[in-house]
């Protein structure tokens, strides 16, 4: 009895990861959001999701430091609250913090009036431990309806998503991610990583390939000829429409 169970188990999480490794459900939910910016310029955005981590934040920022790169952290408020001193140091080296909701949840299944709660709420978290103040929101799992798109809109975000994953938590060479991104990146483009989280936890994991890949993806792109952008400069070529 037992052992059909497990087969069971382990024949469904080799499912999850098979979807996980092979497709991106982000592509579902891209109407309305900004996932790639409509530049001529080789210009990209890297991004990161689930933190921040005491363990892996950190080395991504001495990463991102060396390589002279400025990031966009999409930051779980739970997480913010825990580690507020890594928070912090996000800021303090020119990076970006992006509204990631307060404990992961799939927003599918709230009301709008509970979405703008969390929304604001964890605004207020990241306001009030940085000083920063969210203007982008990347919805956990990218699901989002478009009544909740519109809701979020309303809130005064602009909702980002991502036209290249990594999937950083479910590969286990960085150079596979590297070389996948540089295959097929444009310009435009929204890189996305994790500083946290795994398959099947939102926090924890393990990012050692995620820090690794960070200072060969910046090499190989920009011998390629692209620049490492902030959020905030790619959206503005994009609603200028360079």
């Amino acid at each position: 009895m037992i052992l059909p169970i497990f087969l069971g188990l382990v024949a469904a999480a080799l499912i999850v990861i098979c979807f996980c490794v092979f497709f991106d459900q982000a592509v579902l939910t891209r109407r309305g959001t900004i996932y790639r910016a409509k530049t001529r310029h080789k210009n990209v955005v890297l991004t990161f999701d689930d933190g921040p981590s005491p363990v892996w934040t950190p080395l991504i920022l001495d990463e991102l430091k060396k390589a002279g790169i400025k990031a966009t952290f999409f930051m779980i408020g739970h997480h913010v609250q825990r580690y507020p001193e890594i928070a912090r140091r996000v800021v303090r080296e020119g990076h970006t913090i992006g509204n990631h909701g307060y404990a992961h949840s799939v927003l599918l299944y709230y009301t709008l009036e509970e979405l703008e709660e969390e929304v604001k709420y964890t605004e207020h978290v990241i306001k009030e431990i940085t000083g920063q103040k969210t203007r982008y929101f990347r919805p956990p799992k990218a699901w989002l309806r478009r009544s909740e798109k519109e809701k979020i809109k309303e809130l005064g975000y602009e909702i980002i998503l991502w036209s290249l994953n990594s999937k950083d938590w479910v590969t286990f060479s960085h150079k596979i991610m590297v070389d996948f991104l540089c295959r097929n990146v444009k310009n435009g483009d929204i890189l996305l990583f994790h500083d946290s989280g795994g398959a099947f936890k939102r926090e924890g994991g393990d990012r050692r390939q995620t820090v690794a890949a960070i200072s060969l993806l910046a090499k190989r792109l920009q011998k390629k000829g692209f620049d490492f952008v902030s959020i905030e400069e790619i959206l503005n070529d994009h609603k200028h429409g360079s």
